[in-house]
């Protein structure tokens, strides 16, 4: 299985590619692929093109959840001539309008507007993509320190991807706001895999909380040894997570072969 990173927040010295705050990530896995979020901007399609990544001919995109880091990509998406035959999986809660002290921080679409542009799969089951990768659905939440929302907005569209590798699950997310432990725990009801080889994503965690200790903690009881937070993990977060767990640094243009 092959892991691309198209956009992150940060670049790394060598590669030429560009980051903007926002998310999208490329999966391959065996002949099938899926991509996962789309950025802020047309930076996925080009970072793409760069690395080599052809994205004509995915099997699934997939959206973690609303927020336009993750959403507004589609604006460019959907004029992509792969859009139209590119099945898009997403919550039901995800395609809606979120607005945060007066600015518009949600989907630039609406399922409608959407549906008429693309296959458009709205569930709030899990599903499987390809032989090794699942959408989580909903996010059950289960553990008692992870806050899991936004404000007044419960989010119940954050999801994630889980892949079945031979050394356990790993983890795909996008922001995490469901719980990156409750996400886990989901990953692990859904593919009946309870071992866990590591996670990719923004995990949501901002500054050293008792919900960052609580998590190191899961991390540690849970085996996790191969850790890649970005995009939404401050690094104040990292580097207490460094402290118990080396992390690894993620950039546009990381790749991971599974």
């Amino acid at each position: 299985m092959k892991i691309v990173v198209l956009v992150d927040n940060n670049t790394y010295i060598d590669v030429d590619v560009g980051g903007e705050p926002g998310v999208s990530i490329y999966l391959e896995d065996e002949g099938k692929s899926v991509l996962l979020d789309f950025g802020i901007s047309d930076l996925f399609l080009k970072n793409a093109a760069f690395l080599g990544v052809s994205l004509d001919r995915l099997s699934y995109a997939v959206l973690s959840h609303k927020h336009y880091d993750h959403t507004r990509g589609l604006v460019h998406w959907v004029n992509h001539p792969a859009a139209a035959r590119t099945p898009l999986v997403a919550h039901p809660a995800c395609l809606t309008k979120r607005s945060e002290d007066g600015r518009d921080i949600g989907s630039p679409f609406q399922a409608r507007e959407l549906a008429a542009a693309l296959p458009l799969q709205l569930t709030t089951e899990p599903l499987r993509l390809t032989k090794h990768i699942y959408y989580l659905g909903e996010i059950p939440r289960v553990t008692d320190f992870e806050a899991g929302c936004l404000g007044d907005d419960p989010l119940p569209d954050d999801s994630a991807l889980a892949c079945l590798t031979p050394g356990g699950l790993f983890i795909v997310t996008g922001c995490s706001h469901a719980g990156i432990c409750n996400i886990i725990e989901q990953a692990k009801a859904v593919t009946g895999e309870q071992r866990v080889l590591g996670v990719l994503g923004g995990f949501h965690l901002f500054g050293v909380t008792d919900q960052l200790r609580a998590t190191a903690d899961y991390f540690e009881r849970e085996g996790i040894r191969a850790l890649y937070p970005c995009h939404c993990v401050d690094f104040a977060a990292k580097a207490y997570l460094h402290s118990r767990i080396p992390i690894q640094e993620v950039a546009s243009g990381m790749e991971l072969q599974l």
